[in-house]
């Protein structure tokens, strides 16, 4: 199979940054993000990556009781491939955020690649000049502590995590938010915790990391390039925001690679006008494909592009 034919649709459907109001037709409880990851999947998603919230208040959770129900769920109706983050928010330690690994056996689980300022406190702003409320007490205090919060993932953090990763058969996505976290990833892989191939997303336009824009992304990836070796691995990304998820969307599959949209990056389906479901914006990615004359990979090539173990081998 041609993995640069073959393109791979991720969908992102809720995360931990996103905030209930800012946006109606965020995925809170367990039920609604499973189904939203499932007409993900049959929008044309081969992966669906998931975060839990707390089903009253919608505050992201590190609950494996959630997660269950969420990745049952979506098993029991789909064959899509279930990336869980090992990311949850800045807040969680590090064991409560890798503890989906040895409990549940993800086919792949997202891998963040270094340290850095991760902040949406800019949106504060936002609200109060459009004079808008929160709809939860949690959420104005959640982003304004992003402004003093550093996301954490030392050496000694990625080692631990990606031994959990090995022990447990789980195939790393690795994200990259900025240069220094690709000569990280070298390192990892010259120290022989991680393995080739790699599986590599370009994580733009989050404060704290890499712009959104073409130029990051070309530059980026030609360091990958050097470093892993053109045509070696196999890449993704994500554009935080609108119109960044689309205008990166489609540079990617012009290069060859995947991409990755959803809600936790981005509510907007156009300009004007707020997407009503994940699914929605999965089907405008596969429009991007189509009309670049590509195609939309399916969960079982997938599989085989990305070398995973398979959903028989999972423990949910």
């Amino acid at each position: 199979m041609d993995r640069d034919y073959r393109c791979i649709i991720t969908a992102a459907v809720t995360g931990a940054d996103t905030v209930p109001s800012q946006g109606d037709y965020l995925p809170i409880t367990p039920k609604e993000i499973a189904d939203e990851a499932v007409r993900s999947a049959e929008a044309g998603a081969a992966i669906v990556h998931i975060h839990a919230r707390d089903p009253e208040t919608g505050e992201p959770s590190s609950d494996l009781n959630l997660f269950e129900e969420i990745l049952v769920s979506i098993k029991q109706r789909s064959d899509v491939i279930v990336c869980p983050t090992t990311g949850g928010n800045p807040t969680m330690s590090l064991d409560e955020r890798m503890q989906v690994l040895p409990r549940f056996k993800p086919e792949m689980a997202t891998l963040n690649m270094g340290s850095m300022n991760f902040s949406t406190h800019f949106l504060i702003d936002s609200f109060d000049r459009r004079g808008k409320k929160f709809k939860h007490n949690w959420e104005r205090p959640y982003i304004e502590g992003t402004k003093d919060a550093v996301f954490r993932n030392t050496f000694a953090d990625m080692e631990f995590v990606i031994n959990a990763m090995n022990e447990n058969d789980v195939k790393p996505e690795c994200e990259i938010y900025d240069l220094g976290m690709i000569s990280n990833t070298s390192y990892m892989l010259g120290q022989g915790y991680l393995s080739g191939p790699l599986q590599i997303q370009f994580v733009l336009g989050i404060l704290g990391g890499a712009d959104a824009d073409v130029g990051a992304l070309n530059y980026l990836k030609s360091v990958a390039d050097t470093k892993f070796g053109a045509g070696q691995y196999t890449w993704s990304i994500i554009g935080a925001g609108y119109p960044q998820e689309f205008d990166l969307a489609a540079l990617s599959v012009l290069l060859g690679g995947s991409i990755r949209v959803g809600m936790e990056d981005n509510l907007r389906i156009s300009r004007t006008e707020h997407a009503k479901s994940n699914a929605e914006l999965v089907e405008k990615a596969v429009s991007i494909v189509d009309v670049l004359d590509r195609e939309v990979a399916t969960p079982d090539e997938a599989r085989k592009i990305l070398g995973l173990k398979g959903a028989e081998h999972v423990a949910f």
